[in-house]
């Protein structure tokens, strides 16, 4: 009976928003839109909710297949997100651009509901025919959107908590939509952004897969963001024609839809010649470059990734081939950008370049900031290996449940949620070139027996999987620990230690290294680019060499970048070098092991992956201006200076 007058209640209130009765801020406006539309488009009833529509096994079959390459990429990523969340009582669906569930992950928890639901592959979730829901309003409204409990439409789904977001194609029309869904009895915020996250990066794969045959150039105003999910992704003709850009690209250069940035050729966004902008191809991956947009004059750093296949010679004469550079030298180039008069540095390039080619392990030690992944990419483009593959895996950023199958990859079916063509993994990605693992000291213990077998026989089992696959790497470590003291302590194997640290090399912090002033003129010469020259005062360059540089030199080219960035002439002073510019102090030996949580190293738990990701966001859309940033998540600056740290989060000097 109290079922019955609670459903009464709730339809009774959906035609009194809809009618105006009742405020619109009684509920959020797209839900009373969504409810409008439901009662005047649709003729719908809160009391009287269809049956689901449920299409043939043939009919989804079809539907899977003309959306092959969306489903494959989306798969890997609804694992992903399946085993984030996994059990909290959700399932993740993808539809179609109709609303059809293309693909179900369900948690057992769920599953009841779920199927008495109609949440199910095959199932049409679209609002004309399930009312005001995750799927379906987002779909309408091409936006993220979570719709709980009773903001759903139909009595019968009041019990639900759906969140989905939108994935978008090249035209800026939705293609599909990613939801997880529960029985949760509070709209989670924090799983709105991980649908979210995993929403785009399906988004950019999408685009990438389906202008592999194309330029596609890769961009932040962040050098470290480049390769993330905030990239900007601009594909375009060997003729400079543009073709496309995701939504970070638009947000980035201030274009509002495909259509409006179609009509300007790539050359004509960003200050450069369409033959200059090749030359900063990823191949050989060696550095992002900086250029400017043609409209703001903002600053930018890019690389051109290069066609599957070489397209034609462009009208300006330049094809694939010339746009790569000669790659027999460019390790080498790299290498002498390392030093310029170290001794340590020195001595440290020439033992790798002694031990290179001759399948020895090489570990790389180091404070962070010091360049051990540049010394590591380096060491490979200089090795007999540099047209195969750099595989780089940062141990400490993968979450435990993840690293295993990311390394060693897994097969169809190999637990709930894999995906149905399986994943080769890291390991084997590498095969021919170099495996790079970064913060080797975080790898989880029971990972670490199955990482020295691979190195030790030269093949990988997949999950899931019995044959093994055979594989030729040279392997890279790198790690800010002392691993020796881990195996003291029994907190890292001594069998690996030993099987990585074939030659150790120990990059010295900024502060004990004899060329910081060549470093420095270096590093600026690279800021400044094609760009005029730059007049320094001796004064700076002596307060530049004798600060001690507690972050390295990522610290020290932040603080270039930005004094150059403050300058107003060319004539650079003392007075360029303000506010707090040089205060940042070293981080404690409690700080680096994560005892202190407003100083925690890199968050390993999902809500801290979830927070540090939703920051980074917001900060995007505010341009890094934290009072705007805080107003937006309605906390104050000190609370947001806080999160920041926590997260690990520098803002731009």
């Amino acid at each position: 009976m109290e079922i019955s007058k609670a459903l009464s209640r709730h339809r009774e209130f959906v035609f009194s928003v809809a009618s105006g009765e009742v405020h619109d801020n009684a509920v959020d406006s797209r839900i009373s839109a969504s409810w409008r539309r439901c009662l005047g488009e649709y003729g719908l009833d809160p009391k009287d909710r269809p049956d689901p529509v449920v299409v043939s096994a043939g009919t989804l079959r079809e539907h899977q297949q003309r959306n092959g390459d969306l489903l494959t990429i989306a798969s890997v990523e609804m694992a992903n997100l399946y085993q984030q969340i996994s059990g909290s009582g959700h399932s993740i669906m993808l539809t179609d651009n109709t609303g059809l569930v293309l693909k179900y992950i369900g948690d057992p928890a769920f599953s009841r509901l779920a199927s008495v639901s109609g949440l199910a592959e095959g199932a049409t979730w679209s609002e004309s025919l399930q009312g005001t829901n995750g799927m379906g309003t987002c779909l309408a409204d091409s936006s993220p959107v979570i719709v709980h409990q009773e903001e759903h439409f139909f009595n019968s789904n009041l019990s639900l908590t759906c969140t989905s977001s939108p994935i978008m194609d090249a035209d800026d029309r939705v293609i599909a939509v990613l939801d997880a869904s529960s029985e949760s009895v509070k709209a989670q915020q924090h799983t709105m952004v991980l649908v979210n996250m995993s929403a785009k990066m399906i988004e950019n794969r999408v685009m990438m897969t389906a202008f592999r045959q194309h330029f596609i150039v890769r961009f932040h105003s962040r050098i470290e963001f480049i390769n993330t999910l905030g990239e900007g992704l601009i594909a375009f003709c060997g003729d400079g024609t543009v073709l496309a850009a995701n939504r970070n690209a638009l947000f980035q250069l201030d274009y509002r839809s495909n259509e409006e940035i179609r009509s300007h050729n790539i050359d004509e966004l960003f200050d450069t010649s369409l033959p200059a902008l090749l030359k900063h191809t990823a191949w050989p991956v060696i550095k992002a470059e900086p250029l400017h947009d043609s409209r703001h004059r903002r600053r930018f750093y890019a690389v051109v990734q290069l066609p599957d296949l070489p397209p034609p010679t462009s009208s300006h004469g330049v094809t694939a081939g010339d746009a790569g550079g000669d790659r027999d030298t460019s390790g080498n180039n790299l290498l002498d950008t390392l030093e310029f008069g170290d001794p340590q540095m020195s001595r440290n390039i020439l033992v790798a370049q002694r031990v290179l080619d001759r399948g020895i392990p090489i570990l790389v030690a180091g404070e962070s900031g010091t360049g051990k992944g540049v010394f590591a990419r380096a060491l490979h483009l200089a090795s007999q290996r540099a047209a195969k593959p750099f595989v780089a895996i940062n141990c400490a950023s993968i979450p435990e449940s993840l690293i295993e199958s990311e390394l060693f990859g897994y097969k169809a079916g190999a637990f709930t949620g894999a995906s149905r063509h399986g994943s080769m993994g890291k390991i084997v990605q590498a095969d021919g070139g170099t495996l790079f693992l970064d913060e080797i000291g975080d790898m989880p213990l029971s990972l670490q027996a199955r990482l020295l077998r691979v190195l030790e026989e030269k093949e990988v089992v997949p999950l899931g999987g019995h044959e093994p696959v055979s594989v030729d790497l040279c392997v890279i470590s790198a790690t800010h620990r002392e691993l020796a003291d881990m195996v003291s302590v029994g907190t890292f194997r001594e069998d690996l230690f030993y099987r990585l640290q074939g030659v150790r090399v120990s990059l010295p912090p900024l502060r004990e290294r004899s060329d910081r002033r060549r470093l420095i003129m270096h590093l600026i010469e690279l800021e400044t680019g094609d760009g005029p020259a730059i007049e320094i005062d001796e004064d700076v360059y002596e307060k530049l060499v004798s600060h001690p540089w507690p972050g390295n030199i990522r610290q020290m080219r932040n603080v270039l970048r930005t004094m150059l960035a403050l300058a107003e002439s060319r004539h650079i002073t003392t007075a360029n070098l303000i506010g707090d510019l040089f205060h940042a102090q070293r981080p404690t030996v409690a700080a680096e092991q994560g005892n202190d949580d407003d100083t925690a190293s890199a968050p390993e738990d999902l809500l801290r992956h979830a927070e540090r990701d939703a920051l980074l966001q917001e900060l995007e859309k505010h341009h890094w201006n934290v009072s705007s940033t805080a107003r937006r998540l309605k906390i104050s600056r000190n609370t947001l200076y806080r999160k920041l740290r926590r997260c690990r989060i520098s803002l731009p000097k």
